[in-house]
């Protein structure tokens, strides 16, 4: 649908407008959802110990957590073009943070399965992250919007294991045994989550001019029903090659991203002679990359757009996700603590900047279905961590070995870039709009930032 009023700049520090309230509060959500659902992940060398798993059971549960995660993303993209981006964030937020608090009273492999199956459902906050960005802002900033908020949503994978062992170190240090100390641990993240849900539905709205129930009421967007409906919105890019192509190159970076926030700290650990709180701040390191290293994708995709039009986001996005793919088996490869992490600082640098380029190309594909393009590619990304988690399962390869065969794929996946093509006329205008965007009026600007407050 096309929407009035987007944002032409990104002002950081505006928290009165409705486009960048929407910014902040949808990339401050998506961050607590890592919290959420990559809690525990810092945690498995107690949990395993805990509970007594094998490799194979870790390799299990790290699958359950991104592998229902696929389905969501497929059915949350479709929600936001019937409800909006407000309310089914706001129910996914207050939803998820049942598990991530409950995960404590798993007492068993098949207990801890079912519960990290559960908390993989938040995951599909991504979604709504990126449409609700892509509803907010113009053509020519829409790649550094959706890439930053997603970047800075995806740095909670980082702090996520700096700080869960921090606080299970804490609430161990009052006396508690490590068994009591990890399901304590679990519960803080779950009361954030339920909290920020409580406060999306009031500092949001759906769109610049409204909520979309008010935006229909007053005939501005086609209801949401027939062709406009959900499962309207699905078929419509479940129909296009590209929108699978974008899905397979999608595995092959945020798939990667969701493998590696798995089990990067259990391989330093294991493989490096660290303790576990070193172990997860080596980890975090990878995913505190994505403070700049997604919105440098979205950014140099939109710089692509400046000179190249559509086929510039596509060519960077090659770039980008080939030489993702050769860091990851140097990665593999490192046998010395030092090197080992330099090198997962290269290859973490470019598979956000991949994934920042991709969602670069989204909002582009189909503007009509907008919420379904997001939610299939999206899916794309824990289809390839579900795929990616099996390496990591099996006993008869180990996590460097893993690794190395992961990068080869992610090569592989970079080629699918090039099924994303647009027509002449799809070329046309949308450098006709981006070039509008660029030297139009911020309508924040114009009218002084005073927004309507949110319903």
């Amino acid at each position: 649908m096309e929407l009035a009023n987007k944002a032409t700049r990104i002002r950081l520090f505006d928290f009165k407008s409705v486009q960048m309230r929407a910014f902040h509060m949808s990339w401050l959500a998506f961050h607590l959802c890592f919290f959420g659902w990559f809690g525990i992940a810092p945690l498995m060398a107690v949990v395993r110990e805990d509970l007594n798993l094998d490799k194979s059971m870790v390799g299990s549960t790290i699958i359950a957590s991104v592998a229902i995660t696929v389905l969501v993303r497929l059915l949350i993209g479709p929600l936001c073009d019937k409800f909006g981006p407000r309310k089914t964030y706001s129910t996914l937020l207050i939803l998820g943070s049942m598990p991530v608090m409950c995960i404590g009273f798993a007492d068993s492999f098949e207990s801890f399965l079912i519960a990290r199956l559960c908390i993989g459902a938040i995951g599909a906050s991504f979604v709504i992250t990126q449409y609700h960005t892509a509803v907010m802002f113009a053509p020519n900033i829409v790649g550094t919007a959706n890439a930053t908020t997603a970047g800075w949503g995806n740095l909670g994978g980082g702090t996520t294991q700096i700080v869960m062992p921090l606080v299970f170190a804490a609430i161990v240090s009052l006396g508690v045994s490590e068994a009591v100390g990890w399901r304590l641990a679990m519960v803080v993240p779950g009361i954030m989550l339920f909290l920020l849900g409580l406060a999306y539905l009031k500092f949001t709205q759906d769109a610049p001019d409204g909520n979309y129930s008010d935006l229909r009421a007053a005939g501005k967007i086609p209801p949401a029903d027939r062709e406009n409906g959900g499962m309207a919105s699905f078929k419509k890019a479940a129909s296009d090659y590209r929108v699978w192509a974008l899905f397979v190159v999608y595995a092959g970076c945020f798939g990667v991203e969701l493998t590696i926030n798995n089990v990067a700290a259990i391989y330093f650990f294991d493989n490096f002679d660290v303790n576990l709180e070193t172990a997860g701040l080596i980890a975090g390191l990878f995913g505190l990359m994505n403070i700049f290293a997604r919105t440098m994708g979205g950014f140099f995709s939109d710089l692509s757009a400046r000179y190249m039009g559509l086929t510039g986001r596509v060519r960077f996005l090659f770039l980008a996700m080939f030489i993702e793919g050769i860091a990851l088996v140097a990665f593999s490869q490192m046998e010395v603590l030092a090197t080992a992490i330099a090198t997962m600082i290269v290859f973490s640098l470019f598979v956000q900047m991949s994934e920042g380029a991709t969602f670069g190309i989204v909002p582009f594909m189909n503007k009509k279905a907008l919420g379904g393009v997001n939610g299939i590619v999206g899916a794309g990304g824990n289809a390839g961590a579900v795929l990616a988690g099996f390496l990591f399962k099996s006993e008869s390869l180990s996590y460097g070995q893993g690794l190395m065969f992961l990068g080869c794929a992610v090569m592989v996946c970079s080629f699918f870039a090039f099924f994303v093509r647009f027509s002449p006329e799809v070329l046309a205008e949308e450098k006709a709009a981006f070039d509008s965007a660029s030297s139009g009026d911020d309508p924040i600007k114009a009218r002084g930032g005073n927004e309507p407050e949110p319903a």
